[in-house]
């Protein structure tokens, strides 16, 4: 969960900031920046539940290229649903599905390297009792 609330902080950021520029209307901007994340967080959520699966981690070997791929597609799809719904506008749902996801994209492949990493690192520690006098 810690992962997923990582993420979401650095999606939230980027969807306004994103949003408020496509629209100059900071409510408009706060509104995108509130839903799309959070549709986004639970999709990266049970997307990252999948790429836990027992198949998918013996079959692609936790490729970050592959994962972070897989999860542009959701993004992309999410991004444009939630601003067209939003504005009524195909324009700006179409240029924020591919400016935000592209910036996330990014964002989302460099934090799957961090915590994996974290994971290397921890399985790598010892594990010594410490004993008390």
């Amino acid at each position: 969960m810690k992962k997923t609330i990582s993420f979401a902080v650095i999606h939230f950021t980027v969807a306004f900031t994103v949003a408020y520029i496509l629209t100059g209307d900071i409510l408009l901007g706060s509104l995108i920046a509130m839903v799309e994340p959070m549709v986004n967080t639970v999709a990266f959520y049970f997307h990252e539940k999948a790429w836990d699966s027992k198949l998918l981690k013996r079959t692609m070997n936790n490729n970050p290229g592959r994962k972070t791929a897989s999860f542009a597609v959701v993004h992309f799809s999410v991004a444009f649903g939630v601003v067209y719904l939003l504005t009524g506008d195909i324009l700006i749902g179409s240029v924020m599905a591919m400016i935000e996801p592209c910036i996330n994209t990014m964002a989302y492949y460099f934090h799957e390297r961090v915590w994996q990493n974290k994971e290397a690192f921890r399985a790598m520690q010892c594990r010594h009792t410490v004993f008390q006098k």
